[in-house]
C-alpha cells in the first residue's frame, strides 16, 4: 500500500528538523567524513544488533496488518527488532523518528517512506552513521538504501485499467489517486492513465487527487458524481483509506448497486485487506490487487539482516517468485508478486487478507 496518508509538508520544516537533530553530523560531513562517530561499528555487526522499524501511519488497515506482521517476521528471520515507531503521516516527523532511532544505537533501519523526496534527509543521517536502511512499500527518489521491498506499482495501475477496460466497453471511469509526492501515487496514476489511453480509447478517465486521505476522497468523489452521474467505473489506489468513503458516498446517492444488478459501478481497488475481500463477496466491489503486507514485513527483515552482515544483491530473479530490478536512481528493488483478487479467488487461503483475524 502504500501507501500512506501523506501530507506534503513544507521543505523548510523538514530541513529545520534535520539541522536541529543532526548538527554535529553535518559538521563532520562538511569536513569530508562519511560516517558519524556516534555509532561506531553500526551496520557491521555481522547481521546482529537492534533494528529500528519506522511506520508511515496506523490509520489504514493495511499498515495495521503490516505492523502486526513485523514482530512475527522479525522473529522468524532472526532479527532483533525494536518496537515500531509511527510517524503519523508526517514526513518531517518521520525524519525525527529516524534520527531518534539512530541515537538509540540501532544497527539497521526498516522504513516505509512517506515522501519519496523528503526521506533523503533521513537516509543521509543513517549513511553518516554507517547504518544500513531497507525501504518498504515506497522507493526514495534519492539517498542510499540496501534494498527497496515493494510490489510493482506500475502493474497495480495496469491491472486495474485492464480489469475495468475488459468489463466496461465505453464511458467514464474515475481513478481516486494517492499522493503524487509518493512514487506509488505517481506510478499507479500514470500507469492507469497510459493503459486506458493506449488500450481502451473509448474510456474517458476522470481523476481525483486524494493524497491518501479518506475525507478528501469522499468530498471530491461526491462533487464529481454530482457533475458526472453516469460514471461506470472507479479505481481506488488504496482500499485501506478509500474503500469505506467510496462505498458510503455511492450508498448515500443510491448508486451502490451489487455486481450483476442494473446500474452497478465496476470498482477495482489496491491493498488486499479483509474489508475489500468482504466487499467483493458482497458484490459491492469487483476486484483488488493484493499488496503483500506479510511479504513486506518478511523481506524487509530478510534484507536488513543481510545488509547488516554486508551482503549485497544483483538484479535478477529471486528464490521467492519475485524479481530484483535496478531503478533509474541506481537503487535495487525486490518487486514482490501482487495478485489480482476477484470473486473467483477471493477465498484463497494463501492470500494474506484471509489470514487476518
Amino acid at each position: 500500500m502504500p501507501a500512506s496518508t501523506v501530507r506534503k509538508r513544507n521543505t523548510s520544516r523538514i530541513l529545520g528538523a534535520v539541522v536541529l537533530a543532526t548538527g554535529a553530523s553535518l559538521v563532520l560531513a562538511a569536513c569530508g567524513s562519511t560516517k558519524d562517530t556516534g555509532a561506531s561499528g553500526a551496520g557491521g555487526g555481522g547481521g546482529s544488533g537492534k533494528v529500528g522499524v519506522v511506520l508511515p501511519l496506523l490509520t489504514s488497515p493495511f499498515w495495521q496488518s503490516y505492523n502486526d506482521y513485523v514482530p512475527k517476521m522479525a522473529k522468524s528471520e532472526g532479527v532483533d527488532a525494536m518496537k515500531t515507531v509511527n510517524s503519523n503521516s508526517d514526513p518531517s516527523q518521520q525524519i525525527t523518528d529516524i534520527n531518534n532511532q539512530l541515537n538509540q544505537g540501532v544497527k539497521g533501519l526498516v522504513v516505509a517512506p512517506l515522501d519519496s523526496a523528503a526521506i533523503e534527509a533521513g537516509l543521509d543521517q543513517a549513511e553518516r552513521k554507517g547504518v544500513p536502511v531497507v525501504a518498504v512499500d515506497v522507493a526514495p527518489d534519492k539517498g542510499k538504501v540496501a534494498m527497496v521491498v515493494r510490489a510493482n506499482n506500475v502493474a497495480y495501475g495496469e491491472k486495474a485499467c485492464q480489469y475495468l477496460g475488459e468489463h466496461i466497453t465505453s464511458g467514464k471511469v474515475v481513478q481516486i489517486m494517492g499522493d503524487l509526492a509518493s512514487v506509488n501515487g505517481r506510478d499507479r496514476s500514470e500507469a492507469f492513465r497510459t493503459c486506458a489511453k493506449k488500450n481502451f480509447p473509448k474510456l474517458k478517465v476522470l481523476e481525483i487527487p486524494a493524497k491518501w486521505e479518506s475525507d478528501t476522497a469522499a468530498s471530491k468523489l461526491d462533487t464529481l458524481l454530482n457533475a458526472n452521474p453516469d460514471i461506470k467505473g472507479i479505481y481506488m489506489q488504496a482500499g485501506g483509506v478509500y474503500l469505506a468513503p467510496t462505498l458510503q458516498t455511492l450508498k448515500s446517492k443510491g448508486m451502490l448497486k451489487k455486481a450483476g444488478q442494473k446500474g452497478h459501478i465496476t470498482v477495482v481497488s489496491n491493498d488486499g485487506i479483509p474489508q475489500e475481500f468482504d466487499a467483493i463477496r458482497k458484490g459491492e466491489i469487483d476486484a483488488t490487487v493484493s499488496q503483500p503486507a506479510d511479504a513486506y514485513a518478511k523481506y524487509g527483515m530478510y534484507y536488513i539482516k543481510a545488509a547488516m552482515a554486508g551482503k549485497t544483491f544483483k538484479p535478477g530473479p529471486t528464490d521467492h517468485d519475485s524479481t530484483i530490478v535496478k531503478l533509474p536512481s541506481g537503487i535495487l528493488e525486490d518487486q514482490l508478486p501482487a495478485p489480482l483478487v476477484t470473486k473467483d479467488n477471493v477465498d484463497d487461503p494463501k492470500l494474506w487478507g484471509n489470514t487476518v483475524k
